[in-house]
């Protein structure tokens, strides 16, 4: 059998567009996901916190992710009570430079 060993990012590895941007995008939609159940709450009194209406916050919670914007997606996280750092560093050899999203706590 043979294997191959995953870039980090599965969206590359199946070679689809924007590989970058939809991991982005993932990552930020488990953490609002994980937020979202951490608070114990429902979709509609998530959707009341995020300003939006409750089949989005459906459609983010199953993973449709196409009409969501990074920004609008930061956005949502920040009215969940979660604060967003952004770092732009240069990598320590040369290489391309990397998207990251690291979550430190869950309340």
């Amino acid at each position: 059998m043979k294997v191959t060993r995953s870039s980090g990012n599965v969206f590359a590895d199946l070679a689809l567009p924007a590989a970058d941007e939809r991991l982005l995008k993932a990552q930020l939609a488990s953490q609002i996901a994980r937020r979202i159940a951490s608070r114990k709450l429902s979709q509609r009194a998530a959707a009341a916190i995020m300003g939006v209406d409750q089949p989005k916050v459906s459609h983010l919670l199953h993973g449709r992710l196409a009409g969501f914007s990074a920004d609008r997606l930061l956005t949502w996280l920040m009215a969940l009570g979660q604060d967003v750092d952004i770092i732009v560093r240069t990598p320590p050899r040369r290489r391309a430079g990397r998207l990251r999203v690291r979550m430190l706590a869950v309340d």
